[in-house]
């Protein structure tokens, strides 16, 4: 599962590098062990764990804390287990597999990993090349692009992990052309969020305006009036989809005056 952007909506990118990931993998053990020993360690590593990245990794090497969300022992065929991981973005797997073995004592390594979901992307959202080119050529040669419309989704579905606020049409263009989200802008929004969140700026229509981090918390915005509530740190939408609700401040005026 590896979810590509094109042209504008590459925006979104980092929305999903921090989403929670899915494996499966082949882990190897080195010794014979009981399947019932097997699970017991497998199901000590669910929850926060420590881990320090292994030696051919674009991180530097020093401990780290990662959540692992659920781990599944779904199959063990003499030293061939496969488990089902599912774990905070940033998580090695393979050395989960190095760690798993040297808790059992006889060492283990990962024989094989296919990455099953990234963020709301599953793997019934999986498409392969072949069927991307098959997509394309009926919509250029036959003009049938509900092939192609089931393949390329719109930038909105990357971001259905993330908190959402939504805003008033007046306040689109304006956080469009930088602006930060103030209190009077919210119509409505999602409960749970927490000052420094990651959260997505909505259209009432459910497009996706800007990405920013929260300045408080859901009960905090709700109850406040005014001042800045979200910095906006990428615009999604581009100016002028919206028309624009201010007016520049006319200095003559002020000079008349």
């Amino acid at each position: 599962m590896l979810p590509v952007a094109l042209e504008s909506a590459t925006k979104v990118v980092q929305a999903l590098l921090p989403a929670g990931k899915e494996y499966v993998c082949v882990i190897r053990l080195h010794g014979d062990v009981s399947e019932s020993r097997l699970r017991e360690v497998v199901n000590e590593f669910a929850g926060q764990i420590y881990q320090r990245p292994p030696l051919r990794s674009s991180v530097k090497r020093r401990v780290r804390i990662r959540e692992i969300y659920y781990i599944e022992l779904n199959e063990l065929e003499g030293r061939n287990g496969l488990l089902r991981v599912g774990c905070e973005a940033g998580t090695y797997i393979r050395k989960l597999c190095h760690d798993i073995g040297e808790v059992l004592g006889c060492g283990a390594h990962m024989r094989e990993l296919r990455r099953t979901r990234t963020g709301p992307f599953k793997e019934d959202t999986i498409t392969n090349l072949y069927d991307l080119v098959d997509a394309y050529h009926f919509w250029k040669e036959d003009g049938d692009e509900s092939f192609l419309r089931k393949i390329i989704q719109p930038m909105e579905n990357a971001l259905e992990h993330i908190p959402k606020i939504f805003i008033r049409d007046s306040a689109v263009d304006s956080l469009c052309h930088g602006a930060n989200l103030t209190a009077p802008g919210i119509v409505k929004l999602e409960s749970e969020i927490k000052a420094g969140d990651l959260v997505s700026i909505f259209t009432l229509k459910n497009e996706a305006v800007a990405l920013g981090i929260a300045k408080m918390s859901s009960q905090e915005m709700y109850a406040s009036n005014h001042g800045v509530v979200v910095e906006i740190n990428r615009v999604l939408m581009e100016p002028g989809t919206y028309p624009p609700m201010w007016k520049k401040h006319d200095r003559s005026e002020e000079t008349e005056g």
